[in-house]
């Protein structure tokens, strides 16, 4: 199915409010019940509601994706301030540790930038620890902002090639022809460029080398990994280390989550013209289709869109569920919060935390996996 219109996002300013209250992370003693088990014995009481949330009493636990830690914790927020007997906690740990802890039965539900990759065999195991088919459920689109630290340089252009040239270490200075070549009349000089990379395993890493791999191979022939694969730069840990690194380094540059870059205000640059935006990102949403089978909703993204105005270098984030867990409470609980995450009343503040609302044609998809939780 091809998405044809993206819902609700719109080129309006993100607002100024990103930095938002980490959510306490899930200790192996407070999630210490599995996948298909709640993390305590707290009775849910899915009925109860306040106006249109399901509310549930009792503990849920989470982890994984650090693109979606703004948006998750503006959710958890939101539905604790609705449903106060529920206690939501969720680790930003990177995508692979999430995938990690949920295939070994320490959380309830794991953040990823990228759906279960069959060629690791993640599907299986994740089938295995529901003891029921895993579900790869789309939340949040998150752009990746390609940030970089240029003194006396407010604006900078790249073309997909520019970008996998300068993240494999074939260009070294600001300076070079070909970056001039993209940005007549900038004044550009002739500092050393600086890499910074995750270096943990990273969906965002994931998405991005296959944007570069996809747009550009020649330049940058590795496969797509979580975990980076390049020869040139400095990893840093979770996207706040790589933030923090390009923010410190004149001449940085480094892939982050675009709400990490608005928060620590770090110039972007625009792709073949076309800056970032929530409404440029959204054109690019329209070009992904659904791949999973059944329930899943797997995403695949056209990265070589050629939509006008499109703003190619995104990743969906999902929350990946079982979709029949082995204890009731945790199925209602996970289904009342992921339903919360799912309903417009908090997908329309997603622009708020720097990412954009789901299309309407998937989220309609999404409320409908989310219903199918036992």
């Amino acid at each position: 199915m091809k998405i044809t219109r993206i819902g609700r996002a719109s080129g309006v300013a993100v607002a100024a409010a990103l930095a938002l209250t980490a959510c306490g992370s899930a200790s192996n003693s407070d999630s210490s019940g599995s996948a298909g088990k709640a993390s305590n014995g707290s009775a849910a009481s899915g009925a109860a509601a306040s106006g249109d949330t399901a509310c549930f009493s009792g503990s849920l636990s989470a982890e994984g994706s650090t693109a979606q830690q703004n948006a998750i914790t503006q959710a958890i927020s939101n539905y604790q301030a609705k449903c106060n007997g529920a206690k939501i906690t969720y680790n930003g740990t990177g995508s692979g540790a999430g995938i990690t802890k949920f295939i070994a039965k320490q959380v309830d539900f794991a953040g990823s930038d990228s759906a279960l990759n069959p060629d690791k065999g993640e599907p299986a195991k994740a089938k295995k620890a529901c003891n029921s088919e895993a579900l790869n459920i789309p939340m949040v689109t998150g752009p990746i902002a390609v940030s970089y630290n240029l003194k006396g340089v407010g604006k900078l252009n790249l073309t997909p090639e520019l970008i996998a040239q300068i993240f494999s270490g074939k260009i070294t200075k600001w300076n070079d022809p070909a970056i001039k070549a993209a940005n007549k009349g900038a004044d550009l000089p002739a500092t050393k460029i600086s890499v910074f990379f995750r270096s943990d395993s990273s969906g965002t890493t994931d998405n991005f080398t296959n944007y570069m791999n996809t747009v550009a191979p020649k330049d940058w022939p590795y496969e797509h990994e979580k975990a980076w694969k390049g020869k040139v730069g400095q990893g840093k840990a979770k996207t706040a280390g790589v933030a923090s690194a390009v923010k410190a380094t004149d001449g940085g540059i480094g892939y982050v989550e675009w709400g990490y870059a608005i928060q620590n205000k770090l110039s972007m640059a625009s792709v073949d013209g076309v800056p970032l935006t929530a409404e440029s990102a959204g054109k690019a949403v329209e070009a992904a289709k659904v791949v999973g089978k059944g329930k899943d909703l797997s995403l695949k993204i056209d990265y070589k869109t050629k939509a006008e105005g499109a703003y190619p270098i995104i990743l969906v984030t999902y929350e990946v569920a079982c979709s029949k867990y082995s204890d009731a409470t945790t199925a209602k609980n996970v289904k009342a919060f992921l339903s919360f995450m799912a309903s417009p009343e908090f997908q329309d503040k997603l622009t708020g935390v720097g990412a954009a609302p789901l299309p309407a044609p998937i989220q309609s998809k999404v409320v409908d996996t989310i219903g199918s939780i036992s």
